[in-house]
């Protein structure tokens, strides 16, 4: 099959270069140059704008953006719009909030257009390992486009599928990663206290690759954990600075908004909120309130 592929950053070029090494006809766009220039090495069709992109697919047309959420995404789509027809799909691969998946979807239907969401997991190891999707949509357009998603996938018969109508796909992509963030911060906490049981002078690395095998916390998370360990065993060089990209918020709004508890999820958020606190007015206050009320040393600055 052939598609078009907006934004050829790393992931998206990655996938691009999966599909055409399954086979599928890829056309490619990004506002970078260098961007095009490297995907054409792989392979992949350059195309210089949107609208010779587009020219160049045979209808009905798939156009798979892996553009950053938000704005953009919407501003990608109104690009497009115009060389568009009915019959067309238009695929979000990227970490949308399923609110705004559901208002493109509706806007999109009225032109005829199909709008498929993708809640798309791998990162930077699924050129070679294969992409975990959660597809939201239409099913007809889904099983249409089934070898794209096969080929993209670990498996063609795992690691992905249709989880409902439209919004599902980035909904359950989100919650995937509200989930990512609690058993990270859980990872992270135990080798802590692992780091400061200094009169074991344990080997954390040794510890992450016995848990590898067998153990009841063995992951694709703690593998990665014991490969960081093994390159950088104090970890130098990296600032205890940890950085969102949304999907956690999203994952305990909704908790509130459903009356569903979830607080592991809350908690790791919270703590990858309090690691950009270099200067925490929080812990200066705990320690004035408990010199006030108990004459406990204040340590100054």
């Amino acid at each position: 099959m052939e598609l078009g592929m907006i934004g050829l950053g790393r992931m998206g070029a990655n996938m691009a270069e999966r599909l055409v090494r399954a086979g599928h006809a890829v056309v490619g766009f990004d506002p970078s140059a260098d961007a095009l220039q490297r995907a054409a090495q792989k392979g992949i069709a350059a195309a210089t704008s949107i609208e010779a992109l587009v020219g160049r697919l045979a209808a009905p047309r798939t156009i798979w953006l892996m553009v950053p959420a938000g704005a953009v995404v919407d501003q990608t789509i109104d690009l497009l719009l115009p060389y568009l027809a009915p019959g067309d799909v238009v695929i979000d691969g990227g970490n949308s909030n399923y609110k705004d998946t559901l208002r493109r979807a509706e806007a999109l239907a009225a032109q005829r257009i199909t709008f498929v969401d993708v809640g798309t997991s791998g990162g930077v190891w699924g050129l070679e390992n294969g992409y975990s999707m959660m597809l939201g949509g239409d099913a007809a357009t889904i099983t249409r486009l089934q070898p794209i998603f096969a080929s993209l996938a670990p498996t063609p018969d795992s690691g992905w599928g249709r989880v409902g109508p439209s919004g599902s796909g980035h909904f359950s992509k989100m919650v995937h990663n509200g989930i990512e963030y609690g058993l990270m911060a859980a990872y992270a906490e135990g080798f802590a206290l692992l780091r400061h049981k200094t009169e074991f002078d344990l080997d954390l690395a040794q510890i992450a690759e016995i848990w590898r095998s067998g153990s009841v916390v063995r992951s694709w998370l703690l593998d990665l954990t014991a490969a960081a360990l093994r390159e950088n065993p104090a970890l130098d060089g990296i600032a205890p600075y940890v950085a969102d990209s949304g999907e956690g918020r999203w994952t305990v709004f909704e908790a509130i908004d459903l009356d569903v508890a979830a607080p592991v999820i809350t908690a790791a958020l919270m703590q990858r909120l309090r690691s950009r606190e270099q200067d925490s007015f929080a812990d200066k206050l705990l320690a004035a309130l408990r010199h006030q009320f108990g004459g406990h040393q204040v340590k100054q600055e």
